[in-house]
């Protein structure tokens, strides 16, 4: 199993006024770390819509051990797993402090591979479903 992990400087913004981050912003740290993931495998999202795939958000959750606070330095570890059928992709995420083990949150984003037309659940196209099984996997170098 390949991991992708990702850097993230918790800004003022993102903090309530106890200085702990808002809940709602961990989803956008999971769907930055899931766009560089698969940057990094060769599959930008701009390229995966230019080519007609589209991927909307099927599942998600969270849960929460510990606060992060602003100005701390987070890393997210994201890991992905393409379903039997390729028709969805989950995304596994945690998140610590740079440079520590205690984890912060946990969660997991599953996506479905979309057809815009008929609005339904596709396969996914065979040289994306390949890409991502051998990532996951851990044969790809």
């Amino acid at each position: 199993m390949i991991e992708f992990f990702h850097e993230h400087r918790v800004r003022y913004r993102e903090a309530d006024p106890m200085g702990i981050v808002y809940h709602t912003h961990y989803l956008d740290y999971f769907e930055v770390a899931r766009t560089e993931a698969l940057r990094d495998v060769g599959l930008p999202y701009k390229s995966l819509e230019d080519g007609g795939v589209f991927m909307p958000v099927v599942d998600l959750a969270l849960s929460y051990r510990r606060p992060a606070k602003y100005d701390d330095l987070l890393v997210i570890r994201t890991q992905m797993t393409m379903s039997e059928s390729a028709t969805r992709v989950t995304f596994d995420y945690e998140v610590v402090r740079k440079g520590e083990t205690d984890v912060l949150v946990t969660g997991h984003v599953t996506l479905c591979f979309f057809d815009r037309k008929t609005h339904r659940p596709v396969r996914a196209p065979e040289h994306i479903a390949s890409l991502i099984n051998e990532y996951a996997s851990g044969e790809s170098t």
